[in-house]
């Protein structure tokens, strides 16, 4: 597996298991795929989508409110960051 589905697995996995991560590993996870994100959009050639962006500030936001974030919360954010690499990965592969 590559670090980037290895990472993917990582979300799910911590997704499943929100009742187990702290608040520093919530946020750890959300700033990480922020920058998943951003650095895949950046070897890409093609425009991002909106959804990217709009993600991207979701993404922020939940980091930065972890502590106040619900478990489903927590875990709605993890599952959408998994998405969104997820999705830029198979584009990311079809460009090769």
């Amino acid at each position: 597996m590559t670090s980037t589905t290895d990472f993917i697995a990582e979300l799910i996995r911590a997704a499943n298991e929100t009742d187990k991560l702290t608040v520093h590993e919530t946020s750890r996870l959300l700033d990480r795929s922020i920058d998943t994100i951003r650095d895949m959009r950046a070897r890409m050639s093609a425009a991002s989508s909106h959804r990217s962006r709009d993600v991207l500030i979701d993404l922020r936001v939940a980091s930065e409110r972890a502590s106040a974030l619900s478990l489903e919360e927590i875990r709605d954010a993890l599952i959408d960051a998994a998405d969104v690499i997820r999705t830029l990965k198979i584009e990311f592969d079809g460009e090769r």
